[in-house]
């Protein structure tokens, strides 16, 4: 195969032989009239012997011999017209040194000017022509052809029909494009038609009969990937995107090389910001601590505080990796930042005391907790010791010290709970509301989803799934969740504790939940390749201590608007039996203490009457939500 454009440009060759001869000779045609072309024939043919002397060489050196003329452009038609004038220059170098010495008589000098015209035509002429003859002889393969729509009517949606055009083995027929751009709209690329908006996709896969859809838009966000995902779902039509073309040109999609997705192509709605006025007011020059320093979010929560300039950050956080991993990160975006970490348990009472004796905070983010819900399933006392006791004394420790502010990060999984994980959450929550009803301080909670990106969230294992060739695994087809990035949910916790002003819960408005189902099929196609063909899915049933749906607030609970358009907060703040909870979380204590599991289900239950915690055997870890 290598050597056939070789032979081509061998045939190429020839052919400008023949037409340097044609062209010096029509260039004496033109200037002359017939009854003295013979006088002049001698010349001509001088020239012809100096034209194929010089111009051969030239065109060798600008690579004439050495293209595919098949896929000519403008980028060849301005390499020819350099080569060509080139060649000509050099060759009137030659003849005007013959005429001025007369040593070659009748020659006209307008010959040369004549024969550099013709030469750009027909040299040029005859490698678009070549372009020309293999674009007619391009003809469709026997079988069924596809129709191909093609959304992004920009650079690369041209670059795809026209490979499309010139790959006839492909089987494949642009039918149109959709494109936002209104200077666009009824216009034609190559022939192809733009024939309405992506929003429009529904409606043109109605109209034309479409068997498949492709996305060439690099960049495309992740709302037009859905859409465009969406429809051809809802219409049984495949579709795929340009990076998928693009590997698909060298063979089969390695599941090693995929596309790397963006975190908020999966929200399905557009990210949340924040309010810096807001933020900046209640964070610059004041002594933050933050528990959990080295989680994922208690580490974005320190990246965002840092651009705030506080007098001093205190990262407080069990695991000394992580911790460390933290402050190697802050001391290199903020050299100048006065940076204390801290290796600490929050079931250390003495500690966390000790703690906030020495770094006085006025500020506290409270992220420290156990989260993930099958293991805190078959680690019911470490969840209440962490989750509970730890954020009675990270709280108790705080009012003794008169911190302004505080902020629980709390979980949608806290609301009916029916997960140790959540019932634990819920307490952590009743302790901060509680403290707030006694201090008057702005002491809040934060409510969000399910955080993608985090560590043990679903996206690093769908990731890691897709990865190894599948399958991906889901609980159960129905499963629904509401969702956030990490930045969202440290923004919702920074704009909370401005906003606070004590005994609030505060939520962020998500949009609606997203089903893990269409999750993994996104997450699939956006790294490039096809779900339920390239990389199986497979459903493992519902684990203990799980819902099919999340709730952000209780049942009948009113939800008013704050200074953020999209934070949302309970209209009535919750009043908690102080008294009530203390002795529930003491007896929850003595109960851990002794590792007695089944008294821990029964009082949560009790405790919690919206609740319904169960008892299991320990879960199968296996599969993910």
């Amino acid at each position: 195969m290598s050597s056939r454009p070789h032979v081509r440009n061998r045939f190429v060759l020839i052919g400008d032989i023949a037409l340097i001869i044609v062209s010096v000779l029509g260039s004496f045609a033109l200037r002359l009239d017939v009854s003295e072309l013979p006088f002049y024939f001698p010349a001509a043919l001088v020239m012809s012997a100096v034209a194929l002397t010089v111009k051969i060489p030239v065109y060798y050196f600008f690579g004439l011999y050495r293209r595919l003329w098949i896929y000519a452009s403008t980028n060849e038609l301005r390499l020819i017209t350099v080569a060509v004038t080139t060649a000509s220059v050099f060759m009137s170098g030659v003849m005007l040194p013959i005429f001025y010495f007369e040593l070659l008589p009748g020659f006209p000098r307008s010959a040369l000017g004549i024969d550099w015209l013709l030469s750009l035509v027909l040299i040029g002429g005859s490698r678009f022509a070549l372009r020309i003859l293999a674009e007619q002889n391009t003809t469709l393969r026997e079988g069924k052809t596809k129709r191909i729509l093609i959304v992004g009517a920009g650079d690369a949606g041209a670059l795809v029909v026209r490979e499309l055009q010139k790959s006839s083995q492909l089987n494949l027929v642009p039918v149109g494009f959709l494109d936002d751009d209104p200077a666009k709209q009824n216009h034609q690329i190559y022939g192809v038609s733009v024939i309405g908006r992506v929003n429009k996709i529904v409606d043109v896969l109605d109209n034309q009969r479409v068997d498949e859809v492709i996305i060439a838009i690099p960049s495309a966000p992740g709302s037009i990937i859905r859409l465009v995902n969406d429809a051809c779902r809802q219409k049984g039509i495949s579709s795929r995107t340009m990076p998928g073309m693009y590997e698909l040109i060298g063979g089969k999609v390695s599941v090693n090389r995929l596309r790397e997705v963006d975190i908020t192509d999966l929200l399905r709605r557009e990210p949340v910001t924040i309010d810096d006025h807001l933020v900046g007011s209640i964070l610059g020059g004041k002594r933050i601590m933050v528990t959990g320093a080295g989680g994922s979010i208690g580490r974005e929560i320190c990246r965002q505080i840092a651009r705030w300039s506080p007098a001093e950050l205190v990262l407080l956080g069990h695991g000394e990796n992580s911790i460390f991993e933290s402050l190697l990160e802050l001391n290199e975006d903020f050299p100048s930042l006065s940076i204390h970490p801290v290796i600490a348990d929050v079931r250390d009472a003495g500690r966390i005391e000790e703690m906030f004796k020495l770094h006085q905070p006025q500020v506290v983010f409270h992220a420290a907790a156990h989260k993930h819900v099958p293991l805190m399933e078959a680690n019911v006392e470490e969840a209440i010791t962490n989750n509970v006791l730890g954020t009675r004394n990270v709280v108790g420790t705080a009012n003794r010290y008169g911190v302004e502010r505080l902020v629980l990060i709390s979980t949608d999984k806290a609301v009916r709970p029916v997960s140790i994980m959540g019932a634990t959450k819920r307490l952590a929550e009743m302790i901060v509301l509680d403290a707030a009803q006694r201090t008057k301080r702005a002491y809040s909670v934060v409510r969000f989803g399910n955080v993608l990106g985090s560590r043990g969230s679903v996206v690093p294992k769908f990731k890691n799934q897709i990865a190894r060739g599948g399958p991906v695994t889901i609980t159960h087809p129905e499963m629904y969740r509401y969702f956030m990035t990490i930045p969202e949910a440290v923004h919702l916790v920074l704009q909370a504790a401005s906003m606070g002003k004590g005994g609030e819960v505060f939520m962020l408005n998500m949009g609606q939940q997203v089903r893990i189902l269409d999750l993994a099929e996104d997450l699939i196609k956006l790294s490039g390749l096809e779900p339920h063909r390239d990389i199986e899915i497979t459903f493992t049933g519902i684990r203990p201590g799980e819902k099919l749906r999340e709730d952000l607030w209780e049942e009948g609970m009113q939800v008013g608007p704050t200074q953020h358009s999209e934070i949302f907060r309970a209209v009535e703040e919750e009043k908690v039996d102080g008294d009530a909870l203390a002795r529930a979380i003491e007896g929850l204590a003595q109960s851990a203490l002794h590792s007695e599991t089944d008294s821990l289900i029964r009082q949560l239950n009790d405790f919690l009457p919206s609740g319904s915690i169960r008892t299991t055997p320990p879960p199968d870890m296996t599969s993910v939500v």
